[in-house]
C-alpha cells in the first residue's frame, strides 16, 4: 500500500511539475541586427536560466539587413523589440505605437570615422567630403548633427555628400567614402582588422559631440501594456534580461562565449566576440534598465533640432514609462 501511496504521489509530483514547465509564459524578442555581443544580455539571461526563473520560455530572433524590428513588431511576430530611440520616436510620431519600456544601454556606440589622410580633423572640415552613412532608421542622429553643424546634405561645396552606407566598412576601406559610420564594437574594429591603424583613423564619438542619442532600447506596443497579464509579464522580462545584462558585464568572456554557441550562422568569431563584449560593457554600465529622464530629453532634444527636416516635429508624449521597471527593479 505505501509502495503504491508513493507512486501516485511521485506521479502527481512530475504532474504538477510537467504542467508548470508546460505554463512557462511564451514571448518573442526581435532583435536589430544579427546574433552578436550586442546582445549578449538576453542570450546570457536564457542560457543561464534566468528567464526560467521568472516562468518565461524567451524565442530570440536574430535580425538582418531585411528585417525591420518595428514592422515584425506591428505585424505581430513579436512582443517586444530593441531599437534605437530615435527610429522609435520616428515610427512613434508615424502612427505607430511605441513605447520605451526599459534602456540597458546608458551610452551610445555610434561614431564616424574619417580617414586621416582626408584631411579632416574637426567636423567643420566635413564640407565637401563623402560621408558614409546608414539608414532604415539609423540615419537620424547624423541628419540631425549635420543640421546642428549647419552642414547642408546635399552634395554642394559646403556640404556634404551623403554615401548610403551598407553593413560593410567597404567605402573608407576603397577611398569611396572620406568617413564611414562605425560602432564602437563593432565596424571601427572591422576597420583595423583590414589593415587600417588607429594611427590612420580619426575619430568622431556622438557622445563627444552632445549628439548622442539612446540606443537599443526595449520597446512594446502601448495597447498591449493595457492587459495586466502582458505587463506582468514584461516586468518579469525586463528583470531577468537586465540580470543577464550584468552578468555579461561581469564576465565579458563567458558571455561572448553564450553568443557565439547561439549563433547559427557560424560567421562570428571568437576574437571579435570577446572584443565586442568588452566594448558592449562600457554602454550598458551605469545602467539598471531604467530609462534616465535626462537622457531621453537629450534625445528628443538633438531630434527636434533637425533643421528644415527634423526626425520629429514635436515633443513627444507617452514615447516611454517607467511603470515596468519600478516593478521589474524593486
Amino acid at each position: 500500500m505505501k509502495s503504491k501511496l508513493m507512486t501516485v504521489l511521485l506521479a502527481g509530483a512530475l504532474s504538477v511539475a510537467a504542467s508548470a514547465a508546460m505554463a512557462a509564459d511564451k514571448l518573442a524578442l526581435q532583435l536589430k541586427w544579427v546574433t552578436q555581443a550586442q546582445f549578449a544580455g538576453y542570450y546570457v539571461a536564457k542560457d543561464k536560466g534566468f528567464y526560467k526563473e521568472e516562468n518565461l520560455d524567451v524565442e530570440i530572433k536574430p535580425g538582418g539587413p531585411d528585417i525591420a524590428p518595428v514592422q515584425v513588431l506591428a505585424g505581430g511576430g513579436a512582443d517586444v523589440v530593441l531599437d534605437w530611440m530615435p527610429s522609435a520616436l520616428a515610427s512613434r510620431e508615424k502612427g505607430v505605437g511605441l513605447v520605451n519600456i526599459a534602456q540597458p544601454f546608458k551610452s551610445s556606440g555610434m561614431m564616424l570615422t574619417c580617414r586621416k589622410d582626408s584631411g579632416i580633423s574637426s567636423p567643420q572640415d566635413f564640407k565637401g567630403k563623402t560621408l558614409g552613412v546608414w539608414f532604415f532608421g539609423n540615419e537620424y542622429p547624423f541628419l540631425s548633427w549635420m543640421s546642428q553643424l549647419g552642414i547642408p546634405t546635399d552634395g554642394s561645396a559646403n556640404g556634404v555628400t551623403v554615401l548610403k552606407q551598407g553593413f560593410n566598412v567597404d567605402p573608407i576601406l576603397q577611398k569611396q567614402a572620406d568617413c564611414v559610420s562605425t560602432m564602437t564594437y563593432n565596424e571601427y574594429w572591422q576597420i583595423i582588422d583590414a589593415g587600417l591603424s588607429a594611427d590612420d583613423l580619426v575619430v568622431f564619438k556622438y557622445e563627444d559631440q552632445g549628439v548622442a542619442t539612446l540606443e537599443d532600447g526595449i520597446y512594446v506596443l502601448e495597447d498591449k501594456l493595457k492587459d495586466p497579464a502582458f505587463e506582468d509579464k514584461m516586468v518579469r522580462f525586463v528583470r531577468a534580461s537586465m540580470k543577464g545584462w550584468k552578468f555579461a558585464e561581469a564576465n565579458p568572456d563567458e558571455a561572448a562565449d553564450i553568443v557565439l554557441e547561439n549563433d547559427a550562422s557560424g560567421a562570428q568569431t571568437e576574437k571579435h566576440q570577446r572584443r565586442m563584449m568588452g566594448e558592449i560593457a562600457k554602454l550598458t554600465a551605469g545602467s539598471n534598465g531604467a530609462l534616465d529622464e535626462a537622457d531621453y530629453k537629450r534625445t528628443v532634444d538633438t531630434l527636434l533640432k533637425g533643421g528644415s527636416d527634423p526626425v520629429i516635429t514635436k515633443e513627444p508624449v507617452g514615447a516611454w514609462t517607467s511603470a515596468i521597471t519600478d516593478k521589474a527593479l524593486k
